[in-house]
């Protein structure tokens, strides 16, 4: 990411959003149609310097740079491009608070901090493996998001204090329903990751299945994730008990993946 410009530039205009989105639902009042497409096209202004930025330096000789940094980014510009599509159908504009300046940090964390980790394609069922791995990682972080949205207004109905903000937010049954609807996606999406990485490992890496703390945190979080939703379907969990697991299987993955990367390249240094 060698352009100081875009560096700057993109994520300013991510905190200009969410800014924005902070001031209009401290109003209590939600968005009309009009103020609501204005501010998904800034949105989406936003993710295309973000993209030009990401990849610029994703693909190198070697492969795709996948180092700490640059996960980070790409799985924030993700994230990001969720949350627009989401958000022309269902009512997502408070994740947009934080999607879209954590978005920004992840540009200058990359841009001070570059580093390449080139991860060879051996098939195309690798490059299937790692952007259907990536999708799934970023609608649990989205449905992770979801949940500290839905506990902060639990916590503030329970006090019987809300405020603006609070007020603004849709009731928590849709609240709810669409972090459930988020993490069935992600599952599902997470399921062929797992399945693919265990399962068919000679095809999809080259190499024989080798259980790591990688892939052992990563079959942990989906056994969560599969609890929840067996949990929500049968026995009706909803509320604490459900953020608590949404979290808990959240930070599973993010130790699967970037705990990992953070142990080899900062810890130990092997980028």
């Amino acid at each position: 990411m060698a352009n100081p410009v875009l560096n700057f530039l993109a994520p300013a205009l991510y905190l200009a959003i969410g800014i924005l989105l902070a001031q209009r639902l401290a109003t209590g009042r939600l968005p009309g149609r009009g103020a609501k497409l204005g501010t998904l096209t800034l949105a989406l202004g936003a993710v295309v310097l973000h993209g030009a930025l990401l990849f610029s330096g994703l693909r190198l000789d070697a492969g795709l740079n996948l180092s700490l940094t640059a996960a980070f980014s790409l799985v924030a510009w993700i994230v990001a491009v969720l949350f627009i599509v989401i958000s022309l159908f269902r009512p997502l504009d408070s994740l947009g608070i934080l999607v879209m300046p954590l978005a920004g940090l992840t540009i200058l964390l990359a841009w001070w901090w570059p580093a390449q980790q080139p991860i060879p394609l051996s098939s195309q069922w690798q490059g299937a493996h790692i952007v259907i791995s990536l999708l799934a990682y970023s609608l649990l972080c989205l449905a992770a998001i979801q949940s500290l949205l839905l506990l902060a207004q639990e916590r503030e109905l329970k006090h019987r204090h809300p405020g603006g903000f609070i007020r603004a937010l849709p009731p928590m049954e849709t609240t709810e329903a669409l972090m459930f609807r988020l993490i069935g996606m992600g599952f599902i999406l997470l399921s062929l990751t797992v399945i693919s990485g265990f399962g068919f490992s000679e095809a999809v890496f080259g190499k024989p299945f080798q259980l790591t703390h990688h892939a052992l945190l990563a079959l942990s979080a989906w056994v969560v994730y599969g609890i929840l939703l067996i949990g929500r379907w049968r026995l009706g969990w909803r509320g604490r008990a459900a953020i608590r697991w949404t979290l808990g299987g959240f930070v599973l993955l993010v130790l699967a993946y970037f705990g990992s990367k953070f142990v080899l390249e900062v810890l130990l240094g092997r980028v």
